[in-house]
């Protein structure tokens, strides 16, 4: 008996996208987001979705057999498409453990999972030189990573168990495990005063603006802004739960704390 595995599949974000290519599956992708652009050629696919709105039309004419989606967020839409008689799987990763856990779940969905196992297992040990490298560190320098700027929202947990991977120190450990952006709101006088040494900011979709963080109220006296030590991570690399946090990301972040390390 051949079991008949999704053969069109659309992505409504950005690392299943990846996920999908990095197993040599791109080609069963007949949808994806149009924010999406990891790798280049998955932009010339059909684009369906933004983050929290889709064409749903446009995805039932595709006649996509297994539709990935990711996150509260995107509930809405995933009700509608149920309703239109679609087969939805909705990911939920949080965590840089659950990130690799849905990378080994969606190889189990497509008949691929060997391949997904070797891929996850690769991304841990990548994960893993890097901790290795960090604890040569002399220091762990304080890192405030800023998610959004009004209202200030502090990074979710794959992010700041990404930031203590490369070196860095989070200054609001107990916000973690804090799912929900809302629950991650920051007081911007307490980042002040918990002193951040290094800032890293990715305002999910738009561009960072340094000027703004320096003029915050008392940031002045920070030693992020007081040695100019605030860097932009796009968001694309960052605030993906996918392979792209898990390699560009991380290593982007580790790269600059090593250089402040030498600073």
């Amino acid at each position: 008996m051949n079991i008949q595995y999704p053969s069109r599949i659309v992505c409504l974000t950005e690392e299943t996208t990846e996920t999908l290519y990095l197993l040599g599956q791109g080609d069963r992708i007949v949808g994806v987001s149009g924010y999406t652009v990891r790798p280049p050629e998955a932009r010339l696919k059909p684009k369906v979705s933004a983050f929290i709105n889709a064409k749903f039309d446009k995805i039932e004419a595709l006649k996509p057999d297994l539709v990935l989606a990711f996150s509260d967020l995107q509930a809405d839409l995933v009700a509608e498409l149920v309703r239109r008689g679609l087969n939805v799987v909705v990911f939920n990763q949080r965590s840089v453990d659950e990130i690799l856990q849905m990378i080994a779940m969606l190889g189990g969905l497509i008949g691929c999972q060997q391949e997904a196992e070797q891929l996850a297992g690769k991304l841990t040990q990548g994960l893993e030189r890097i901790r290795e490298s960090a604890s040569r560190f002399p220091a762990r320098p304080r890192v405030f990573f800023e998610e959004w700027d009004e209202p200030l929202i502090s990074g979710i947990r794959w992010v700041e168990e990404l930031v203590a991977i490369a070196g860095g120190t989070p200054i609001f450990p107990e916000l973690q495990n804090a799912g929900l952006a809302r629950d991650r709101i920051v007081d911007p006088a307490e980042v002040a005063r918990r002193d951040p040494q290094v800032i890293f900011a990715s305002w999910c979709g738009k561009k960072m603006r340094k000027a703004t963080i320096q003029s915050r109220p008392g940031w002045d006296a920070t030693s992020a802004v007081r040695d100019d030590r605030i860097f932009e991570i796009k968001s694309t690399y960052i605030l993906q739960p996918g392979p792209a946090s898990l390699t560009e990301g991380v290593e982007q972040m580790h790269a600059i704390l090593a250089r402040v390390q030498s600073s």
